[in-house]
This record gives C-alpha cells, structure tokens and sequence, in this order.
C-alpha cells in the first residue's frame, strides 16, 4: 500500500490567491520560493532564435553538461565529470533519481525538521522512511554533525539543504565538513540540495563534493538562475550511481526539455544580470529584516541565503488557530500570500510562517504596508486587548 503524502498547503495558499485575483483583488504572492525575475536575456534570446529554426525532439545537452561540470571547477575547485552529470526537468525528478537510486524501500533517511516539505513526502513516496530530526536557534535551524553522530541506529541516507528552505541558513564549511566526516565514518550516504547556491549575503555555500565525493547533488537553474518555470535542473551522481539514475532518468522522464537546455546553457553568460537580481534580493531582506518590529515580530531564522524569513508568530496566533488558519486570514485580508509553517514543520510549523522575498521590490515594501494593521490587530488580540477593526477603504487591495 502506497505511504500517504500530504498536501503542499503552500500551494492551496496559491490557489486562494488566484482565485481572489480573479475576482479583482490585488494579490502579493509571498507564498511561493520562486523569482520574480526572468530568465537571464542571453537565455532568453537563444530560445527566442531556437522556436522557428530546430524540431525541439529529445535531446540531451552535452554542451550542457560540460558547462555545469566547468562551473563547479570554476566556483568551487571541485573536478566533476560531465558523464556524472544528469540533466533533469528541474529539481524535483533529480531528488526522485538520488533517493530512488541510492536507497531502497524501508531504508531510514534523516533530515531537518524544519525542511522542505517534499524531502519528507518524496521519501514516503518511494516507501523509504523520514527520520526528521527537530532543529531550533541552538543550531541555526540546521542539522548538526553532534546530531548526526547521535542517531541510532545509523540511517542509509541524509537530506542536506544549506542554504535551506524554509529558513534561509547556511551550513559553516567546518561544520558542512565535520557532517560529511561523520556521515563516512558511519556508511550514511549524503543527498545534498543545492538549489540555493549562489544566492547568500555574506556567508560563503560551499558544495557537499569538497567534502564528500560520492555525495549526490541535486540542482537547478529556477532559484539563482531565474528560471523556474523552463523546469530544467541536473543531479550530480557519484561514479559508482550514476548509471542507475541515468536508467531511471531515461525511463521516468525521457529529458528535459529542449528549449530549456538551449537556453540553460547560455544563461552562463547572463552573470552580471543574475548578480544583479542578489543586490535585489539583499535589498529586499533589508525590507523585510527592518520591518519586524512593526510586524510585532522577533523570532526569525537568521536568513543567509535564499530568499526566505522564517518566523515564529505563537504570539499572534488566537486560541485553536494555526499557521494555515493565519496564513488564509491574512490572504483574505490583506491580499498578501505567505507560506504556513505546517508544510515545513509538522510539530512545530503550526506558529511559524515563512515569507519569500523574492519578489520585486517596490511589492515587498507594500506588502509590508499591508501586513501591518494586520499583525498589530493580531498581537492586540492575544494580548486581550480590543483591536479596532480596519476600515474597508484603509485595506490597500
């Protein structure tokens, strides 16, 4: 009998706020982890030339895969074959392939609580078993080689993620090293999302291959690269799995598309955009980061990277009412969307929510306008004070 998987509550969240787009409201999507920006412009032109002049059959990109094998020597002196290399539609099928291909039904595979929500569904998905492991401010919301080093018995595999979703941490090299140290030293093989990578704002990301060769990495160009939707991404498989994750690749989802491999090759050359997307970023994470005490917030994940605030509101929560019920509230009464902390964190999520920064910037510095008034009235309420309800015409939607 297949393992229940949960539902990805954020995107129920997303569902709501078209529907109210549709009826007319102006909608802030902070719910989703995804740029606002587009693909880099060589990308774009590529794609733009490759419509009317090639078929777009399957394919897979061997310039493609040389590039990213140049680029992790480039960014992180780390010498990577390109035959290790597996092109992929996005992140998701990538994770698919290095669980499925690494571990077996019935294996134990450890990871932070709070964490991606699909690392968890996944492994259930393919009959394996989740062993979070709760990680609060004493470890910055990541795991920990002392963590790791605890579990008994051993576990066949660890999710990394640094930086991580929903929080934003970064992993310290030593502390990324001392993990993979340990995970050798136990027979624990090492999945590490990378997907955040280049995307920091002073922390250097580090890949788990200086560390650990015979990691598997996944990645893909929708975070730092901004293009989610051209659904394109590679798995790094180490020497001794990646004939079996090319099996399962070519079964399960052919290639990738064409188009985007085209122009996932020049986005290469659109560096100076995408860094300049980081500067947008860092501004926005200053937005948001200045605004907390107005939003009657204190408790937050320190946000290294990515483009998340991950924040603890038990304090603005009524009697009976959890971070969904919060999160439906706020979208219906202010137009702005944000993430539950449910998806994230089964035992601790129901009073954390997580906002994504990544949209531009003039609708951060809104949103924040709009989400005030909402969280005051919140925090007065639990307080047992009397909030004044806002006038309509003061609702800026």
């Amino acid at each position: 009998m297949t393992d229940p998987v949960e539902a990805f509550r954020a995107m129920a969240i997303g569902q709501l706020a078209h529907a109210l787009a549709a009826e007319g409201r102006a909608i802030i999507h902070m719910e989703y982890g995804q740029p606002s920006t587009s693909a880099p412009a060589p990308a774009l032109a590529v794609a733009r030339g490759l419509i009317d002049t090639d078929a777009l059959g399957y394919w897979e990109s061997a310039p493609l895969k040389a590039r990213i094998a140049r680029h992790y020597a480039e960014t992180a002196g780390v010498e990577v074959a390109p035959e290790r290399i597996i092109l992929t539609c996005g992140a998701s099928p990538a994770l698919v392939l290095a669980l499925a291909s690494a571990f077996a039904p019935g294996d134990q595979v450890a990871l932070a609580r709070p964490g991606y929500v699909a690392y968890r569904n996944t492994l259930r998905a393919l009959h394996m078993v989740p062993v979070e492991i709760g990680c609060g401010p004493e470890t910055r919301y990541q795991l920990s080689a002392a963590q790791i080093a605890a579990l008994d018995p051993a576990p066949a595999g660890l999710i990394l993620a640094s930086p991580a979703n929903p929080t934003g941490t970064i992993l310290p090299p030593a502390e990324l090293a001392a993990i993979a140290a340990v995970c050798a030293a136990r027979g624990i093989r090492i999945v590490s999302d990378e997907i955040y990578h280049g995307l920091s704002f002073g922390l250097p990301t580090q890949t788990v291959l200086a560390h650990a060769p015979d990691a598997l990495v996944v990645n893909s160009f929708s975070k730092y690269f901004s293009m989610p939707g051209w659904r394109l991404g590679w798995l790094v498989a180490p020497a001794d799995l990646a004939q079996a994750a090319y099996a399962r690749m070519s079964n399960l989802f052919l290639t990738p598309p064409v188009l985007s491999q085209h122009a996932g090759l020049a986005a290469f050359d659109g560096q100076a955009e995408l860094e300049g997307h980081i500067a947008t970023y860092a501004a926005n994470r200053a937005l948001m980061l200045a605004a907390l005490p107005r939003l009657q917030l204190s408790t937050i994940a320190p946000p290294d990277g990515a483009f998340y605030i991950w924040a603890d509101i038990a304090h603005l929560l009524a009697p009976g009412e959890n971070s969904m019920d919060f999160a439906i509230a706020l979208l219906r009464e202010t137009g702005v969307a944000t993430a539950p902390g449910l998806d994230f964190d089964p035992v601790e999520g129901g009073h954390f929510l997580r906002f994504s920064f990544a949209v531009a910037t003039p609708l951060v510095a809104e949103a924040i306008e709009r989400m005030v008034p909402f969280f005051a009235a919140a925090f007065a309420q639990r307080l047992g004070g009397k909030a004044t309800p806002l006038p309509e015409a003061n609702l800026p939607i």
